[in-house]
C-alpha cells in the first residue's frame, strides 16, 4: 500500500508536468488556456485596420451601448495630427492634438536587448494601438470636447516647481476643457488637470472620462520552439477597488460579453483602471472626491478598452471646475507602485502564491541591496531557503539512505515472494518496522517545497527588476533562458546524481520513470528564465552534498 502511494505521487507529477506541457502548446496555438488564461495571438503584433472604430465613443458605465451624440474617432486622423512631446529623465510622452491624448511613451529607463532602444510602451500605428485618453460627454445630447475634438497647444515649458508641463485646450457648444500635463523628475507618474469652463447658461450635467485602449496582442515568446515551452503572463485590463481588491479580466471574456468587474468605487474610496502586459503596466488613478463608474469594452476589431467615468454635476454659467488624475505609465517596479496609490503594487501579479511570493521578493530584494547583483541574490536565497527546510530534509536524506541500506534484502524478498504480492508487501512492513524506516519519509520535503518553489518561479518571471541583470560570464540577461544552456545542462547532470544517491525502486516501471525524469526536466528548463535555472541548479547543488554526507554516514552502519 505504501510503495502503491508513492508511485502514485511520482505518477502525478509525471500528469502535472505534461498537463502544463499541454497548457503551454495550447497558449502558443493560440487557444484558451486550461487554467483560464487568454489565448495567445499566433502574431506578436496583429495589425488593427485602420479606419473607423465602429464602437470608438466615450462609453456609459454599465450600459450596452455607447451614446451615439460622440462620432467615432478615425485612425488616419489620429496619425496625421500634430504631435507635442513631454518629457523628463524617465519618460517622453507624446501627446496628440487630435484628442489631446498620450499616443506615444517610451521609458527611458527600460531597454529593449534587441537594439538598446527603450521600450516604446505606448503606441499609435498600423501594428500596434495602445494609448490612455479622456474627455467629456454630457448626459443630454451635447457635443463636448472629447478624445476626438481638435485642441490647441496653449502653455508650455516648466511650472512653478520647475518642472516640465504642457496645457492644451478645446471648446465645443460653450464648454471648454483644458488639460494640463506636468511631469516630475525621476518619476513614471503624469500629473493630468481637466479644467472644464462652463458658458452655457443652461448647461447639462457633465461627465469626465478617462480610459486606457490596447489591442490585443501579447508579447512574442522566447524559444526556438516558438514559445510552445515557455510561461505566458497576463495581458489584459486590470481593476482596483477598495471593496473588491484587485481583479483581472481576460479579453477573451470581453469578447463574449462575460466580463465581470466591480461597477462603481464610492466617494472617499480609492481605486484605479489599469492595462497590464509582462513587465509593465499602464494606469488611471483618479481623485476620491466624486463616484466614479468603471466600464470595460471592445471598440473595434482586436482593440480594447477599460475605464472611469466621473460625474462632475451641472457646471454654473461662468464657473470652472478642476478634476485631477494621475496617469502612470512604466515598469512594474513593487515599491515604486506602493508608493503611488493603494494596491498599485498588485499590478506586480504572483498569482494564487502572493502570500508566498512576496515575502520572498522581499528577502531577494534585502539581499540584493547588500551584494549588489541578482544573480548572487538568488544564490544565497537558495542557501537560506536550504537552512530553512534543513530539519525536512535531513530526515528525508536519512530515510532514502536507510531505504539504500535495505536494497539487497528487498530484493530477496521480491524473489522470495514472487508470486504473492499481499506477502510481499506485509514482509516489507515488517521490515520497515524493524528498520525504523519510514518509506514515504523522501517525499514529504518534496511536497512542501512545491509551493515555495512555484512562488520563487513566479517572482523571478514577473520582476522587471531581473529584466536585463546580469550574473557573471555569459548571463547578461536573468529574465530569459540561457543562451548556451549551459545551466539546464549542469542542472540535468545534477538531477542524475542526485538519482544515483537515491536508493534504486523496487518496481522495474518506477525505477524507469527516475532515470527519465532528470531528461525530462532539463528539457523543460532549457526554456524557463536562466535565474530560475540557477535557483535550481544552486539547491540540486546543495542536496547532493547533503545527500552525500548523510549517505556517507549512514553508510558506516548498515541495517542487519
Amino acid at each position: 500500500m505504501q510503495m502503491d502511494f508513492k508511485k502514485t505521487i511520482l505518477w502525478a507529477v509525471f500528469a502535472l508536468s505534461g498537463l502544463m506541457l499541454y497548457n503551454n502548446w495550447l497558449i502558443h496555438e493560440g487557444k484558451p488556456s486550461l487554467f483560464g488564461g487568454a489565448p495567445v495571438s499566433s502574431n506578436s503584433s496583429p495589425v488593427t485596420k485602420a479606419g473607423s472604430e465602429k464602437n470608438d465613443v466615450p462609453m456609459q458605465a454599465g450600459a450596452a451601448s455607447a451614446p451615439a451624440q460622440v462620432v467615432a474617432s478615425n485612425s488616419a486622423a489620429v496619425e496625421s495630427a500634430e504631435r507635442f512631446t513631454l518629457q523628463n529623465d524617465v519618460l517622453v510622452l507624446q501627446i496628440s492634438a487630435n484628442g489631446a491624448n498620450v499616443i506615444d511613451a517610451k521609458l527611458l529607463k527600460s531597454l529593449v536587448a534587441e537594439n538598446n532602444e527603450p521600450v516604446e510602451l505606448f503606441q499609435y500605428n498600423a501594428n500596434h494601438k495602445y494609448f490612455a485618453r479622456s474627455g467629456l460627454i454630457a448626459t443630454g445630447n451635447a457635443d463636448l470636447p472629447n478624445h476626438n475634438s481638435t485642441f490647441k497647444l496653449l502653455a508650455s515649458g516648466k511650472d512653478g516647481s520647475g518642472n516640465p508641463f504642457m496645457t492644451l485646450v478645446s471648446e465645443r457648444n460653450g464648454v471648454r476643457l483644458e488639460k494640463t500635463f506636468i511631469l516630475t523628475p525621476g518619476s513614471y507618474v503624469v500629473d493630468v488637470g481637466h479644467r472644464i469652463t462652463q458658458t452655457n447658461a443652461n448647461g447639462t450635467p457633465i461627465i469626465l472620462y478617462t480610459e486606457i485602449v490596447r489591442d490585443g496582442s501579447q508579447e512574442k515568446k522566447i524559444g526556438p520552439f516558438g514559445g510552445a515551452f515557455s510561461a505566458s503572463t497576463f495581458t489584459g485590463p486590470a481593476i482596483y477597488t477598495d471593496g473588491e481588491k484587485y481583479k483581472k479580466i481576460q479579453f477573451t471574456d470581453i469578447e463574449k460579453n462575460k466580463a465581470s468587474f466591480p461597477s462603481q468605487i464610492p466617494a472617499g474610496q480609492s481605486g484605479w483602471v489599469a492595462m497590464v502586459q509582462h513587465y509593465f503596466a499602464s494606469a488611471w488613478i483618479p481623485g476620491d472626491k466624486f463616484v466614479r463608474d468603471i466600464y470595460a469594452g471592445k471598440i473595434d476589431n482586436d482593440l480594447y478598452r477599460v475605464g472611469m467615468q466621473t460625474p462632475l454635476g451641472a457646471v454654473a454659467q461662468g464657473s470652472t471646475v478642476v478634476e485631477k488624475a494621475q496617469l502612470f505609465i512604466g515598469p512594474q517596479e513593487e515599491r515604486a507602485l506602493e508608493k503611488i496609490a493603494p494596491g498599485l503594487e498588485l499590478l506586480k501579479d504572483y498569482g494564487y502564491l502572493t502570500i508566498l511570493a512576496k515575502p520572498i521578493f522581499w528577502l531577494l530584494e534585502k539581499i540584493h541591496n547588500l551584494v549588489g547583483n541578482w544573480g548572487w541574490s538568488i544564490i544565497l536565497l537558495t542557501i537560506l531557503i536550504k537552512l530553512v527546510f534543513f530539519p525536512l530534509s535531513a530526515a528525508s536524506y536519512k530515510s532514502m539512505a536507510r531505504m539504500k541500506e535495505v536494497q539487497p534484502r528487498l530484493a530477496l524478498m521480491k524473489e522470495q515472494f514472487k508470486g504473492d504480492p499481499q506477502k510481499l508487501n506485509q514482509a516489507m512492513m515488517e521490515m520497515y518496522r524493524k528498520e525504523k524506516i519510514n518509506p514515504l519519509g523522501g517525499c514529504l520535503p518534496v511536497v512542501i517545497q512545491i509551493p515555495v518553489f512555484i512562488s520563487l518561479y513566479w517572482v523571478l518571471l514577473s520582476s522587471v527588476e531581473m529584466r536585463g541583470a546580469p550574473w557573471v560570464l555569459w548571463i547578461h540577461d536573468l529574465s530569459v533562458p540561457d543562451p548556451y544552456y549551459i545551466l539546464p545542462i549542469i542542472m540535468a547532470i545534477s538531477m542524475f546524481v542526485q538519482t544515483k544517491l537515491n536508493p534504486t525502486p523496487p518496481d522495474p516501471v518506477q525505477a524507469k520513470v527516475m532515470m527519465y525524469m532528470p531528461i525530462i526536466f532539463s528539457v523543460m528548463f532549457f526554456f524557463f528564465p536562466a535565474g530560475l535555472v540557477l535557483y535550481w541548479v544552486t539547491n540540486n547543488l546543495l542536496s547532493i552534498a547533503q545527500q552525500w554526507q548523510i549517505n556517507k554516514l549512514f553508510g558506516k552502519k548498515p541495517a542487519k
